[in-house]
């Protein structure tokens, strides 16, 4: 059961990350307006979707999965506090809020790992 949790988890937190990114890559230009009104440069574009596909991936199949997790926890961290941080915008704060159970839920996942369906518990085994 507990392998079956630790995959299910893994993939309801991947789904939103592959969801934003082809989001963004669907709606390129308004979200590379978004970031230049939030004072970030577009060019950072490429690399937010790439961490967001990337990371996706590697989460549902369990690839560096610490390593990611921990990347994208900082990245929703940072995400919140960017776009999301407005104490006066009660749906900002939920965004933030929501943000930031997302970065708690993925340090869950890099404390873990992955423990089934995934490549690091193969390369784990192969090498014990």
């Amino acid at each position: 059961m507990n392998s079956f949790l630790n995959f299910a988890g893994r993939l309801l937190l991947a789904q939103l990350f592959l969801l934003s990114g082809f989001s963004k890559i669907m709606g390129y230009a308004g979200t590379q307006g978004y970031m230049a009104a939030k004072g970030l440069p577009g060019a950072l574009l490429p690399l937010v979707i790439l961490l967001e596909v990337g990371g996706g991936v590697a989460l549902v199949i369990g690839f560096q999965t610490r390593w990611v997790a921990i990347a994208l926890a900082i990245f929703s961290v940072l995400a919140a506090c960017i776009f999301h941080l407005a104490p006066g915008d009660k749906m900002q704060m939920i965004n933030f809020m929501k943000n930031l159970s997302i970065a708690g839920g993925l340090l869950v996942v890099a404390q873990t790992g992955a423990t089934s369906f995934a490549v690091d518990a193969r390369t784990r085994a192969g090498h014990a």
